[in-house]
């Protein structure tokens, strides 16, 4: 997968270019490190003492809460108009999920803590329902709750010694936080945190990234060291990364990057000439040594943070040096707050692609955007559910404007749907909200959206595909996926499979993954076997509509197998079909390319919003898919 930081690399330069300006100009004292960049004090954004408003549960924190008072909190009767009903079509016929949560992480809890979501969202929503919204009230200043990016350019706002910063609608890939400080003190150690929201009932919140730059070692080292690591109520610290790592030889990679830059720690050779004697006039050559650490006592930098695909990067001054990868339930959308502590005069923060909405009075085209109403009389060709997480509002505009564009979806003959779990943060719930009524093509999930949980949008898919609508074909992709909706027709009408199909990039002969440190970790009691059966990779895959409808129906039953890796999840539940006598069709799909793009592609996954509207132009200037940048 190809990555660019370009962008970061030169805005870490010009950055340095400034510092060093200022350093020139104000050579005494540290009086230049708070006027080296232009305070904008009119910025309403402000450092704030304390966190987003968290989403209230109802239940005491204390009690168990049993299976029967979560549902009913969240399928009980709602004062909803017609409308509004139309982005919770699957959201009653889910009310069983709580049910089949064995063998999926934290299910239970993300149906516990969407209950809370729920109700708090649905308050918000009577209130502006009832005019009662004023200034003060959650639903005011929408431009203002998720910014695209924040900024403060002084240490004002300090709390205990620790600079806090609001991130209101949390972070999502391509999402940086770039720091401009200078570490001093006695020692010089400080500490960069993400954290979220605190569970009801639970004093500290969990930290999603924990950075500790150590000047002068600790325990296991005398030599600097950078820590990275994470926390929660529940598990209290995980297992630490180290950079310079004590088994350099387990260097992982995350978004292709290693997570501990080989140069960190290496000794450096330089020629020094000193005098020995200021008596003497001779001068000798001398040698010192010193390793490599990019932070130092004394010294100004500039570090920025970056979400990725598989995890958060650090590059220093322009240098990548760690790379940390996202651990269970501890996902960036989660971040609500940033938190720097220690030994460090900090200078300036800017937060930058940050998830926002965009404000429909400003859409010129709105009503092309909305999906084209369903007839309940018209079978569909295709329904396409979309995988996506509540705040990654721009994939779906791209979407929106994009391959949602064909004729064959502007006509109803295909139909598209985001299906999109709630966010533990009311203010992304109630953009959320908005943008779904907005439209009409959002599907709301009865749980709190974690990654481990994504098997049950599958089935959602298949419910939606086959109950709400009735579609011949029925496909799931992703909000970074470019589907060329126009070739999967063909495709489909060229193989002339209607029962029993698999459509996609097929995989025949893989094994589970057994290494704990994989994102794809599956342990043997989860998968017992040594291979799995054969499944489509999850940008873009097509099954029949009796393959869905028998995943609906096995829901129902109780009998259908949860596995937290979805796309396997469903040659799991094929297989099954097919020992009891289905006839399967696996149609292999070379040209869905599940890392990027390649000329000619069906399917290109890993796409920004940028790529999917130059991808789209270039279709629409009658070039037949050429990828955009550098892949092809």
């Amino acid at each position: 997968m190809k990555k660019s930081y370009g962008g970061i690399v030169a805005a870490s330069l010009f950055m340095l270019l400034v510092l060093r300006y200022a350093i020139l100009n104000y050579p005494t004292g540290d009086s230049f490190l708070t006027n080296a960049l232009y305070t904008n004090t009119s910025n309403p954004l402000e450092w704030l003492n304390t966190v987003p408003p968290a989403v209230q549960n109802p239940e005491n924190a204390s009690q168990v809460i049993s299976a029967e008072i979560i549902v009913f909190s969240l399928f009980a009767q709602r004062n909803v108009s017609n409308e509004e009903q139309q982005t919770m079509q699957t959201w009653n016929l889910l009310k069983h999920l709580i049910n089949q949560a064995q063998g999926l992480p934290h299910a239970v809890d993300a149906i516990k803590e969407a209950g809370g979501a729920w109700n708090s969202l649905m308050a918000s929503v009577e209130e502006q329902r009832l005019g009662y919204t004023n200034e003060s009230s959650p639903g005011k200043a929408k431009e203002k709750q998720c910014p695209y990016f924040l900024n403060k350019m002084n240490g004002t706002g300090i709390d205990n010694n620790v600079h806090k910063l609001r991130v209101p609608c949390g972070l999502t890939q391509g999402s940086s936080i770039t720091i401009i400080g200078v570490p001093n003190g006695l020692v010089g150690n400080f500490r960069i945190e993400l954290t979220g929201e605190p569970l009801p009932g639970e004093p500290d919140p969990p930290v999603i990234l924990h950075y500790n730059v150590r000047l002068n070692g600790d325990k296991l080292t005398e030599d600097p060291v950078i820590v990275q690591n994470t926390w929660t109520v529940a598990h209290d610290w995980g297992e630490e990364e180290r950079c310079p790592s004590p088994t350099p030889e387990k260097n992982n990679k995350v978004d292709e990057l290693d997570q501990c830059n080989k140069i960190v720690g290496k000794t450096e050779e330089q020629r020094i000439r000193s005098n020995v004697s200021r008596q003497s006039s001779t001068v000798q050559d001398g040698s010192k040594s010193r390793r490599y650490f990019p932070f130092k006592q004394g010294y100004p930098f500039v570090a920025t943070l970056r979400v990725g695909s598989e995890g958060i990067q650090m590059t220093v001054d322009g240098k990548h040096l760690t790379s940390f990868a996202f651990r269970e339930t501890l996902e960036p959308w989660l971040v609500s707050e940033l938190r720097i502590s220690g030994d460090l005069k900090l200078i300036s923060v800017l937060a930058s692609g940050l998830p926002s909405s965009e404000d429909s009075e400003h859409i010129i085209n709105l009503e092309e955007l909305k999906s084209a109403p369903l007839s309940p009389h018209r079978r569909l060709d295709l329904f396409i559910g979309v995988f996506s997480t509540a705040n990654n509002f721009k994939r779906r505009m791209a979407v929106r404007r994009t391959w949602m564009q064909y004729a064959a979806v502007r006509s109803g003959a295909v139909s598209v749907r985001f299906f999109v779990g709630l966010h533990k943060n009311q203010i992304v719930n109630e953009e959320l909200w908005n943008e779904a009524q907005t439209y009409g093509d959002i599907q709301l999930m009865p749980f709190v959206d974690y990654y481990g949980l994504i098997t049950w949008k599958t089935l959602a898919i298949c419910i939606f595909g086959t109950e709400v609508v009735s579609a011949k074909f029925v496909m799931k992709t992703d909000d970074d996926a470019f589907v060329r909706v126009d070739e999967v027709l063909a495709s489909l009408n060229r193989i002339k499979v209607t029962r029993g199909l698999l459509y996609g990039l097929i995989n025949s002969d893989s094994r589970p993954h057994r290494n704990p440190d994989s994102k794809w970790y599956i342990s043997p009691e989860e998968w017992p076997e040594q291979t799995y059966p054969p499944w489509a990779h999850g940008p873009g895959y097509v099954v029949s509509n009796d393959i869905a409808k028998a995943v609906s129906a096995r829901y129902k039953k109780g009998s259908l197998k949860m596995f937290k890796l979805e796309d396997v999840a469903m040659g799991i539940w094929i297989a099954d079909m097919k020992k009891e006598g289905l006839n399967v069709q696996y149609v292999k799909e070379e040209k869905v390319y599940n890392e990027g793009c390649k000329d000619g592609y069906v399917v290109a996954h890993y796409q920004g919003p940028r790529e999917m509207l130059c991808l789209w132009q270039k279709i629409q200037e009658g070039q037949v898919a050429k990828c955009c940048g550098g892949d092809r």
